[in-house]
């Protein structure tokens, strides 16, 4: 049970990782030479409080759907796997919970990497980009 614990623990740390934005990429500028970048971070910050205020959504949810499918597909497929490995030992209920933990953490891993990166929305990131171009800044890209 304690294993089950740990792992668990581990899943969500990895989970809430995975959850991190984007942020724009600025050209080092003229101005942002001239600000430093502990001021264009505010100036980044604010443009997106204010694309938030205005309605524009800041993620596009395509990532964490898929690796939220995949932690659900590998956990289903653990549990089927340990069930029947642990029915011939005589212990299909602790086979199945070990292969669900097991396959569950083998499933977030697997979105994780392999699934491609998630954008911001669109209208956001045009929205930031906007505010941060009217500031004096060059956005490059996100990352």
């Amino acid at each position: 049970m304690k294993l089950v614990m740990m792992l668990s623990s581990g899943l969500i740390l990895l989970l809430l990782s995975a959850c991190s934005s984007m942020q724009p990429i600025l050209y080092p500028n003229t101005h942002f030479l001239s600000v430093g970048k502990e001021i264009a971070e505010q100036d980044i910050n604010a443009c997106e409080q204010l694309a938030k205020s205005a309605g524009a959504k800041e993620k596009s949810y395509g990532k964490s759907g898929d690796v939220a499918s995949s932690t659900v597909m590998g956990a289903g497929v653990g549990a089927a796997s340990g069930a029947a490995g642990g029915a011939v030992t005589g212990a299909a209920g602790t086979g199945s919970m070990v292969g669900a933990v097991s396959g569950a953490v083998w499933g977030l891993m697997r979105g994780l990497l392999y699934s491609k990166p998630s954008q911001p929305d669109r209208a956001y990131a045009n929205f930031v980009n906007r505010c941060l171009q009217e500031k004096g800044y060059e956005v490059t890209g996100w990352q």
